[in-house]
């Protein structure tokens, strides 16, 4: 079985060889699976494209594609699908942080008929501000309705054949490839796997990078948030039509009571602030919309370079690692 391996890169380059080599070890060791690894730069500012090309050079299964800035790691994983040539696909981070061992779980949790399969941390070697920023971005996939109650999502996860072919399908500029794929099918598990401490520097998640990518789970292929924003106004609207008429029995009942300048501030300040909030959510929907009528692709591949010769990826299709190779 050939198992295609994404992983999205971006400053990485003191951990990639180290990531690289796990993998090699762990499939040198299991020779009924053969692999290919995707590494895509998402437009490192350091020398990861350069340390990327070395890998090429040296190892035949590996390919290497560079986008032109850096469009985040949702653009990235996107990025790597047209260059998926296995069974089934496996994203892993470049850091170092999930175990290449895992791999082997995670492909033949595949095989029992899930679609998606996502690693399932115990225990997270992560700061206490990466731990309380990933927290609320599991509730927020959860009341948003975007993943089932109970599953963990993660970065390190494993699609199937269907799931592959799905991704290759879509031809929308804003698709990410979890949220997509969870609106087409409800096969999803997930396997216990150790999580390890990073091998060098340390995450790249600002808070900034945090609040965006939150809001873009919230708004891709769900109107969770539409709805909320619906219910909302009406609230805000009842609630006002009752402080209308609150205020007009009262002014009936003691005629010379004032009403109050400052109440007035407050509600005035309430109302914009709903109106404004609601706008917003309006305006992600929209720029989603304008976006896909305008085709604009959500990244731009600079250049690719692969460890196979171009008349042995024209004659195979494919880049290959097996288990009967590591001896030679």
């Amino acid at each position: 079985m050939l198992v295609s391996i994404a992983i999205p890169c971006y400053k990485s380059a003191k951990t990639l060889p180290g990531v690289v080599a796990d993998i090699e070890n762990v499939f040198c060791g299991k020779p009924a699976y053969e692999c290919e690894i995707i590494l895509v730069n998402d437009g490192s500012p350091d020398n990861t494209f350069e340390v990327i090309h070395s890998i090429c050079l040296e190892r035949p299964n590996v390919t290497g594609v560079s986008l032109s800035k850096n469009f985040g790691q949702s653009a990235a994983k996107c990025a790597a699908i047209p260059y998926v040539n296995g069974d089934v696909l496996v994203y892993m981070d470049d850091d170092g942080q999930h175990p290449a061992s895992g791999i082997i779980s995670l492909v033949e949790k595949t095989q029992e008929g899930y679609d998606l399969v996502f690693a399932k941390f115990s225990q997270k070697k992560h700061s206490i501000f990466k731990r309380l920023t990933s927290g609320i971005h599991n509730w927020l996939l959860i009341k948003t309705g975007s993943r089932p109650k109970g599953m963990k999502s993660s970065s390190f996860s494993a699609y199937s054949s269907f799931a592959v072919k799905a991704l290759k399908d879509s031809d929308s500029p804003v698709v990410t490839a979890g949220s997509y794929l969870l609106r087409l099918t409800d096969r999803v598990a997930n396997v216990d796997v150790e999580h390890r401490e990073r091998l060098a520097g340390k995450s790249n998640y600002s808070l900034r990078k945090l609040f965006l990518k939150w809001v873009d789970t919230i708004t891709r292929f769900n109107v969770a948030v539409l709805r909320l924003a619906t219910v909302a106004g009406i609230v805000c609207g009842s609630c006002g039509i009752l402080g209308a008429l609150g205020i007009f029995i009262r002014r009936l009942l003691r005629p010379s009571m004032p009403t109050g300048y400052a109440s007035m501030m407050v509600v005035t300040l309430v109302l914009c602030g709903v109106i404004m909030f609601l706008i917003g959510v309006l305006g992600e929907y929209i720029g989603k919309m304008y976006l896909i009528l305008c085709d604009l692709p959500p990244y731009k591949v600079r250049s690719v370079v692969s460890g196979a010769s171009a008349d042995a990826m024209q004659a195979s299709g494919i880049h290959i690692l097996s288990g009967e190779q590591c001896g030679e």
